[in-house]
């Protein structure tokens, strides 16, 4: 198991989890356990974020090295994964805001929907990590700085 991806699965995995508590929290009546821990996903999701993003830069993105007859499938598959976690993202982040400035009547709103998306984005997320490192091996991976300045 490759070290960054696995890393960076468990936070997302970690976050995903944070995000489910929290959500129960605030059901249950617990406002301010409810904070912390959406505050925890968060710093999750951004701990993930920051070790993607690295990776992605310095060392590149693995390919699929699965059997060629259903690459299409996987990269139709990364495609929506991509989706979901750049909308969860994006979703996240004007939830997380909503909360911070107190507009509270539309953070409730738009909480619940967030929540799914970023659900599904890190189960798909783990998906695309078991079919790239666990199930199949991975295949070439190329630092994106290589890639640019044709290294």
């Amino acid at each position: 198991m490759p070290l960054l991806p696995t890393l960076s699965t468990v936070f997302i995995v970690t976050s995903a989890v944070l995000v489910a508590v929290g959500w129960r929290l605030i059901v249950t009546g617990k406002p301010k356990a409810h904070k912390k821990t959406m505050i925890s996903a968060a710093v999750s999701a951004l701990l993930f974020f920051i070790i993607y993003a690295s990776r992605t830069v310095f060392i590149g993105n693995t390919s699929f090295g699965g059997p060629e007859d259903i690459e299409i499938y996987y990269t139709i598959f990364l495609i929506f994964h991509i989706t979901l976690a750049t909308t969860g993202a994006v979703f996240g982040i004007v939830t997380l805001t909503l909360a911070f400035k107190r507009k509270i009547r539309i953070h409730r709103k738009i909480g619940p929907v967030t929540s799914v998306i970023w659900f599904f984005s890190a189960v798909t997320g783990v998906m695309v990590y078991l079919l790239l490192y666990i199930i199949y091996d991975g295949g070439e991976t190329t630092s994106m700085i290589k890639a640019i300045l044709g290294g």
